[in-house]
């Protein structure tokens, strides 16, 4: 039953996740769309000039309308992925694509909004309204408004197509995932991997009627693998299987194989860029972001490479040598890596990953990442019962104002477990508008796939695991922290792609500040606070092969971009050639060390073939810049109370109100420079 006082406070339903049935989604969608059909052709046959009250306001209604039927059948569809939802989403997904694309194209609304925005009443808008509306002039260009009919119903054709083919592409890779796993029986083929570990495998071949341990594909079991198997033939197990997912090699080969589907997919992408006036789908994705060219993107990108790469050169060699001297290993292969740099963190720092998990019990670290936020910002978080949740797993919280006032709610779905998609995200529930009976105020989801506890202690994070849950839980303050009364430029609503990532990289930087982990790293046991000596080690680890994983991020980010820029449609490829080639060419210019020939990296890269990142992976390197920074604001004042509020009241509270290198602008008092980030990753004396 839900908690009626707060649903009173947010002014707003909730979801109703214990009533919600995969059998009702399809209906319901039915009839959200009927109802917005007819009242866009009321609105659109009125013989009056537009206005915000008569045009603007009626649309952002049909959205939340829409968003309340269509949301929740989105998120059951990654978190409680059965067969049913399944049919529920791949049901309801092609009519929700060509409504969006009806309107998107609709002749009548875009000279509604152009004479809106030519009408003596924009003349006293504010930026923000004005911000709403020219956004949408420039998404009605992009959605092909100027086409012939022919090129418009083909733009269509695209649309759907893509939706279907990038659904396709995440259920490969969820079904991959799921149909992996290895049965063993003899313990001493686990010697090196934690105690928790082979616990939580133990516990996952018990609930399969097996003896012994059962590994699998989710990441918390074969990171437990990878980076402590002693057994080096368990670890190249494991590692084919997981670059290999759905793919044409591996152990499932052609059982979910992708290959295909990227294809189809880029050369589907290339058609409608071209549709639009540009030259290839880089420069379609950047005419909504910071970046004002596919060359400024790459230029940023190879310099950032040149800065790393003798970095990475050198990490690399040191871990050979280490691999050398410890074991007599010869033959250093990418499924050694990860064992080896753990070892060496060890015996160069002294430090390991599972000395640390003790201090990072689940709990106790969302309880410290909510007194940063609350130190930061000046609000308050408060766990809060009566919400009826998807799984027992799941625990909602209510911010609160300095005045004990709500104004948001998130959901935390912390835990790995089966028919959930790998990764984690956060993604709008409810946004933040203000509507005739008050102001709706911003629900949140925020989805991990940590490792669950074992019975008789909390779940233990890794350092690695705090630092995501701090860096989703950014995104989450930036949805819920708006205080944009217009829909669509609140929260994470209107900002450029490649800012987006702004709030979530700058939490991560407090899981490295010694003041925050004190107060929070604690151990499960005896709530000791972290010992000094380790605590130091633990932020000395940060440049720790800062070089190696610089260039791996980078590798991603120039394969994405000039997969995107480069794309040849008179080039006939098959089984994913194309992309293989490029990925080579581009490891050779960026990498240190090539992955053998069946890694199969691309057929799992859902980011770009399944999420909103095509041509827009750059941008977690783009926003670290802006993020690195932005802290540094906070190490150069001490850590004044007047940046936090300064933080919160310009990048978070307006969303996607005004530009973003205007908003950072705005808060630094300058544009970005790269000098922060270099020093925070130990690269700077590479520049």
């Amino acid at each position: 039953m839900q908690n009626p006082l707060l649903l009173d406070a947010l002014a707003q339903p909730l979801p109703a996740f214990d009533a919600i049935r995969p059998e009702h989604a399809e209906p319901a969608l039915d009839e959200v769309l009927a109802r917005n059909r007819a009242e866009l052709e009321q609105l659109l046959a009125r013989n009056e000039a537009p206005t915000w009250d008569t045009l603007i306001e009626p649309l952002e209604d049909m959205s939340d309308r829409i968003q309340r039927a269509w949301g929740p059948v989105s998120h059951l569809f990654s978190v409680v992925s059965t067969a049913d939802w399944r049919r529920a989403y791949n049901a309801c997904l092609p009519k929700l694509t060509e409504y969006s694309v009806e309107v998107s194209q609709s002749e009548p609304l875009y000279r509604a909004y152009e004479a809106l925005a030519a009408s003596a009443e924009y003349q006293r808008y504010g930026a923000v309204r004005r911000k709403v509306i020219a956004d949408a002039l420039r998404d009605f260009r992009l959605s092909g408004i100027a086409l012939p009919e022919a090129e418009k119903a083909r733009y269509k054709d695209i649309s759907l197509r893509l939706s279907e083919l990038q659904t396709k592409f995440e259920e490969n890779l969820m079904d991959a995932i799921q149909a992996w796993g290895k049965h063993v029986e003899d313990e001493a083929l686990l010697a090196g991997m934690t105690d928790a570990a082979k616990q939580a495998a133990r516990a996952r071949a018990e609930a399969k009627n097996l003896p012994g341990f059962w590994l699998t594909l989710d990441f918390p079991s074969y990171d437990a693998v990878i980076s402590y198997a002693d057994h080096r033939e368990l670890r190249r197990e494991l590692y084919e299987a997981f670059a290999t997912r759905a793919s044409d090699r591996g152990p499932q080969a052609g059982q979910f194989d992708n290959g295909a589907l990227m294809e189809e997919i880029l050369a589907l992408r290339h058609e409608l860029a071209r549709l639009l006036g540009y030259a290839n789908y880089a420069e379609l994705s950047l005419a909504t972001k910071m970046a004002e060219s596919p060359d400024e993107v790459e230029r940023f990108l190879v310099d950032l490479a040149q800065r790393a790469k003798p970095r990475a050169q050198a990490d690399l060699d040191e871990l050979r040598a280490f691999a050398r001297e410890r074991d007599g290993l010869d033959d250093f292969a990418p499924w050694d890596a990860a064992y080896y740099a753990e070892k060496l963190k060890e015996q160069k720092l002294g430090l390991s990953d599972e000395e640390l998990r003790p201090y990072f019990a689940f709990d106790r670290v969302v309880r410290g990442m909510f007194d940063v936020v609350q130190r930061l910002y000046g609000i308050g978080i408060d766990k809060v019962d009566g919400i009826a949740t998807w799984h027992a797993d799941v625990s909602t919280y209510v911010l609160k104002d300095g005045d004990g006032v709500p104004f948001g709610l998130f959901y935390l779905d912390p835990y790995a477990r089966a028919e959930k998609r790998s990764g984690a995200w956060m993604d709008e529930c409810i946004n933040r508008r203000r509507t005739p009976g008050g102001v709706q105020q911003p629900v949140a989801y925020l989805t991990c796939n940590f490792t669950p506890p074992l019975p008789g202690q909390p779940a233990l994070l890794t350092h690695d695991e705090v630092v995501t849950l701090f860096h989703e839980f950014g995104h989450g303050l930036h949805h819920l922290l708006t205080r944009v009364d217009e829909a669509s430029v609140a929260g994470i609503h209107g900002v450029a792609w490649d800012a987006v990532e702004l709030p979530s990289q700058f939490m991560e930087n407090w899981c490295y500040d010694a003041a925050t982990l004190k107060h929070f790293a604690r151990h499960w046991q005896s709530g000791a606070p972290m010992p000094e000596e380790l605590l130091g080690k633990l932020r000395q680890s940060r440049s720790f092969h800062a070089g190696l994983g610089t260039v791996r991020q980078l590798e991603f980010a120039l394969f994405d971009l000039r997969l995107h820029r480069d794309f040849d449609p008179a080039r006939k490829s098959e089984h994913g050639a194309r992309v293989l080639e490029l990925l080579d060419r581009v490891r050779d210019e960026v990498a240190v060390m090539k992955p053998p020939a069946f890694n199969r990296m691309p057929w799992s890269f859902s980011h770009i073939f399944a999420g909103g990142y095509a041509a827009g992976y750059y941008s977690y390197k783009w926003a670290e810049v802006l993020s690195a920074d932005a802290f540094a604001a906070f190490e150069e004042s001490e850590f004044s109370p007047e940046i936090g509020y300064r933080f919160r009241d310009t990048i978070l509270a307006q969303g996607g109100s005004k530009e973003a290198m205007d908003l950072f602008v705005e808060f630094r008092g300058r544009k970005p420079s790269i000098d922060a980030l270099l020093r925070h990753n130990g690269l700077g004396e590479t520049a």
